[in-house]
């Protein structure tokens, strides 16, 4: 009986930055920027309880850190305990309270490396590969409603009145995250964000501000500071990630060219990869 080699490691540099903004007098987002594990998780109920969500979803999470054998049902029970925790919080308040929770977390499938992510409302992951930017996830919100029913154009999200108006949240009742298996790529950046980056600055400013060559956390201070500069109407916070190494050759026929989003695979972790599952989609 022959057993399969163990997985190449990833060579991973990250950068984070997260603001305050300038119309709030309180930071609700929190972040975790150490592999395997990369989140953000954007809180909500005002002074109350918005800090104390985020950072209970967050500790759902940190024992992940430093571990390069996890598997994708570790990070589904993570996401349950941030759910109970958070919801525990929200029944001990006036105003209740809630989350969102986006990000990717590297996790072993099939003797290979595979970055799991994982969303539930509107904070994003994006992708940028072989110079094309791709959101990785569908936001949860009124406003991605509007856009699905053709009543509202991308463009138009980040001045919608309604666009913080979230329709999943961690903490919330019947409230199930979206989870992607994708190949690790060797070359790409990935990106993390709550919504008072996107809010903010377009896709194309995003992409630009990517492609400018800093390092991870010169880049995630640039956006954050362009934020800032359009407004800074909510907490920003942003992470950064390069592959440097360990990943699968870049391969353009398994990137989706320009700016989309990527629709979903499942709501449980018992994939195969997105792309996979876009290729039965096309043949259906």
């Amino acid at each position: 009986m022959t057993t399969a080699p163990p997985p190449i490691d990833v060579h991973v540099t990250s950068g984070a930055r997260t603001d305050t903004g300038r119309r709030r007098s309180v930071n609700e987002d929190s972040l975790l920027a150490e592999y395997p594990v990369f989140i953000v998780a954007d809180g909500m109920g005002g002074h109350e309880a918005g800090d104390r969500a985020s950072a209970a979803v967050i500790d759902a999470f940190r024992s992940f850190v430093g571990r390069d054998d996890l598997r994708p049902e570790e990070v589904a029970d993570a996401v349950e305990r941030a759910h109970s925790a958070v919801a525990g919080i929200a029944s001990g308040t006036q105003r209740g309270a809630g989350s969102t929770l986006s990000g990717v977390v590297a996790v072993q499938q099939d003797g290979a490396r595979r970055w799991l992510i994982v969303n539930v409302g509107d904070s994003r992951v994006y992708r940028l590969l072989a110079e094309r930017l791709e959101q990785l996830t569908i936001d949860h919100s009124v406003a991605q409603e509007l856009v699905d029913a053709g009543q509202l154009t991308r463009e138009q999200m980040s001045s919608y009145e309604g666009r913080n108006v979230i329709t999943r949240a961690i903490g919330g009742e019947r409230s199930r995250a979206d989870f992607w298996l994708i190949p690790i790529v060797t070359g790409e950046r990935i990106v993390v964000c709550s919504d008072g980056l996107t809010g903010e600055i377009s896709d194309e400013a995003l992409r630009a501000g990517l492609m400018m060559g800093g390092s991870p956390a010169q880049t995630a201070q640039s956006l954050v500071a362009q934020a800032l500069a359009h407004g800074g109407r909510d907490n920003i916070s942003t992470i950064v990630l390069d592959v440097i190494a360990g990943g699968i050759s870049p391969r353009l026929e398994e990137t989706t060219g320009g700016i989309m989003n990527s629709e979903s695979v499942t709501a449980t972790v018992e994939v195969a990869t997105a792309r996979s599952e876009r290729r039965r989609s096309a043949r259906g």
